[in-house]
């Protein structure tokens, strides 16, 4: 069998060119390939949405793959357990409500359920700024996080959604960004990022959840962005609120598609 080189070239990059053009236009675009993220990806296109994902980094899964403290072992609460489950991650209980994962399997298997289910995942793109129509958010504009981390001057694109998701993690960047560009819009306190709190599990779990919502016309917050831009206190190396999070904002985008 003879290789060429340069068939090798054409084959990457007409299909990921032709992917590309494909996703230009899309039911959901989620910025941030985290728990959250790839969950909301997997439901989202489990009900037949054109779901495509945004991750700034060249792997997924964000912080879980490290566990706590580089133990690559995960805590999900009982709902969290229900959810790996459900995708055929093996768990096994710790103590009453706690119950053990493996970081790299869950990881794993939530990428590749995700992209199975017919989510598109777009790894090493930054969302750099959101297209505002009518008062409302029409997408995102995205750039290479190469371009971001040299700091160069090359200009961005677009691709067009019906719904945006703020699954960016601590940083709530897509948030940032509404707020820097039209000012205190968001829907919390303030109308800003109000910041999020010192570890607390219990109380940060289920204001992760609870606080899974549309922030501005056409953006969801979910994950640890929600916990950032509405100021609750952040969990640690215990995933369930994250996998919920993901699920919530899923059904409530689904709904209204």
């Amino acid at each position: 069998m003879k290789l060429d080189d340069v068939t090798i070239t054409r084959g990457i990059a007409e299909t990921f060119m032709n992917r590309f053009k494909d996703y230009l236009i899309s039911d959901v675009a989620i910025a941030g390939a985290g728990p959250a993220g790839l969950i909301a990806a997997y439901y989202l296109a489990r009900a037949k949405a054109k779901v495509v994902v945004f991750e700034r980094n060249l792997s997924v899964g964000g912080g879980m793959w490290g566990g706590g403290m580089m133990f690559n072992q995960i805590v999900v609460c009982e709902g969290g357990r229900k959810i790996l489950e459900e995708l055929g991650i093996e768990t096994s209980q710790y103590a009453n409500g706690h119950y053990l994962a493996d970081a790299i399997e869950a990881v794993s298997t939530l990428c590749s359920k995700a992209t199975k289910a017919g989510a598109q995942i777009f790894n090493l793109i930054s969302a750099a700024d959101v297209l505002i129509r009518k008062d409302r958010v029409a997408g995102l504009v995205i750039n290479w996080a190469s371009v971001e981390a040299a700091r160069l001057h090359v200009d961005p694109m677009a691709v067009e959604a019906k719904f945006v998701v703020d699954a960016t993690g601590h940083g709530c960047e897509v948030s940032r960004i509404i707020q820097e560009k039209l000012g205190p819009r968001l829907a919390t306190e303030t109308g800003r990022v109000s910041g999020g709190k010192s570890m607390w599990a219990e109380e940060g779990e289920a204001a992760v959840v609870a606080n899974t919502k549309e922030i501005y016309p056409g953006v969801y917050v979910a994950g640890m962005a929600a916990s950032a831009v509405f100021g609750t206190p952040r969990m640690g190396p215990i995933f369930g609120g994250m996998l919920l999070s993901g699920k919530k904002v899923a059904q409530l985008i689904a709904e209204r598609l």
